[in-house]
């Protein structure tokens, strides 16, 4: 069953952010675009190259008024750990979520049940918490996040002109699509 277009669903968690530990709720998903991203643990291998990518576009999702979150099942304490122990992890500024109850990764249909570890999942979700994007990685295989903010651009772009899409590659500032009888079998 896809997520596109239902809401993020509730829970409560405890994360790591800026030297501080901090509770959440979906309501932080609310009021600003938010990316999630999913990664199976902490202190692994693929996990902090995609974290530091992340961390990379940061500024950037930022200036676009996303808020990033990244979630693995471990708790808020092992992020501490890591970010204090990690010389990759401790560039990050972005919210670390733990969820050792697994809701947040079920909620997002992207727990492993048999080996209780979250799958690569990244998710763009509108300021009424409503996903957009979903995007799931085999577990051997990095993101980009570069990729990110063409899709966030996107995104926006769509909800602030309603009866208008973007095309495959599309670039802020180029031609979009208006969906309508006479373009049909013209594209």
């Amino acid at each position: 069953m896809s997520l596109i277009g239902k809401e993020v669903l509730p829970f409560s968690a405890s994360a790591f952010h800026n030297g501080e530990f901090v509770d959440l709720t979906d309501a932080n998903f609310r009021g600003q675009w938010s990316v999630v991203c999913f990664y199976p643990a902490d202190f692994t291998f693929v996990c902090p190259t995609e974290l530091e990518d992340l961390q990379n576009q940061y500024a950037t999702l930022k200036d676009l008024g996303v808020e990033v979150y990244s979630v693995s099942t471990d708790t808020h304490f092992t992020h501490k750990a890591w970010h204090e122990t990690s010389e990759t992890i401790g560039k990050i500024e972005y919210v670390m979520i733990g969820d050792p109850s697994h809701t947040i990764s079920r909620n997002f249909d992207v727990l492993s049940e048999t080996t209780g570890l979250a799958d690569r999942g990244t998710f763009i979700i509108d300021p009424d918490g409503v996903i957009q994007t979903v995007e799931i990685n085999a577990d051997g295989i990095g993101r980009d996040a570069s990729t990110l903010v063409n899709k966030i651009k996107a995104a926006q772009y769509v909800r602030n002109n309603p009866g208008e899409v973007c095309p495959a590659k599309w670039q802020e500032g180029s031609a979009t699509l208006k969906p309508s009888l006479d373009l049909v079998g013209k594209i």
